[in-house]
């Protein structure tokens, strides 16, 4: 399923206007179930369906017990939903979950501790500016549709997974589900992300103990007050030459 469709427009500079073409992102409905029941629905980008999904369930601790990612199955409908089982011998657990600050209505589940990250990864500012440009550069569905969110992991000297979705904690859960599913370390790596700093996205990160989390926009005061209590290294405004540290500045070099 391609991430963006072509649609037609009437697009009108000044007093002229033409019928034309334009890119607009696919947005489809994906429905889990665990077991063969229904647990949840929510909208995303056709992409990377089966790390999203592990991202999600993990970030959000849906299931309590054991699963296995090559067991779970994804189905398309006629309809163009998605439809995804999960089987698991675990329990699942909704309790505590609300509505998020993003948009296409995201799900987290409210969390009140937050365990501390290690202090073992250091980077350099001006590497931190370097992956973002290039983080930049390899947002094509953003700059073909003008609608969505990036997320990439990092290792320190190169990005070494990257997702967009029209959700930005989507585009989080997907790249984090892949470096489950390939069993990547999350201690000395580094997400960039290109939306807001919001408690659920700082959330993620303390929960896979992901010590710098990047953004060309600001944070949240809630988030900030997570990623002080987690140690998380938080930056934002990585435009240009310029950034800002919030906390924990000891890991930029």
């Amino acid at each position: 399923m391609e991430p963006c469709v072509k649609k037609k427009v009437i697009k009108i500079v000044g007093s002229a206007s033409e019928e034309t073409e334009d890119l607009v992102a696919t947005e489809r409905q994906i429905i889990i179930s665990v077991n063969d029941k229904k647990v949840l629905s929510l909208y995303c980008t056709p992409t990377m369906i089966k790390e999203f999904v592990v991202g999600f369930i993990l970030n959000e601790g849906i299931i309590k017990g054991h699963f296995c990612a090559d067991s779970i199955t994804v189905q398309y409908s006629e309809g163009m939903d998605i439809s995804v089982n999960i089987p698991t011998d675990g329990e699942v657990s909704t309790e505590g979950m609300v509505r998020t600050t993003g948009c296409v209505g995201g799900i987290t589940f409210e969390r009140k501790e937050f365990k501390k990250v290690s202090d073992g990864f250091f980077v350099t500012s001006d590497t931190v500016r370097a992956l973002y440009r290039e983080f930049n550069q390899r947002s094509i569905l953003f700059k073909a549709t003008g609608c969505m969110h990036s997320a990439a992991i990092c290792d320190g000297e190169k990005i070494l997974v990257m997702a967009e979705d029209i959700g930005r904690h989507n585009a989080v859960d997907k790249v984090i589900g892949h470096c489950i599913i390939e069993n990547l370390n999350f201690e000395d790596k580094m997400m960039l992300v290109s939306g807001r700093l919001s408690s659920e996205i700082v959330s993620k990160c303390a929960r896979w103990g992901i010590p710098v989390l990047v953004s060309r926009t600001s944070p949240t005061s809630y988030a900030v007050e997570i990623a002080e209590k987690a140690n998380i290294t938080l930056i934002g405004f990585v435009r240009g030459n310029r950034l800002n540290i919030y906390t924990n500045r000891q890991r930029i070099l």
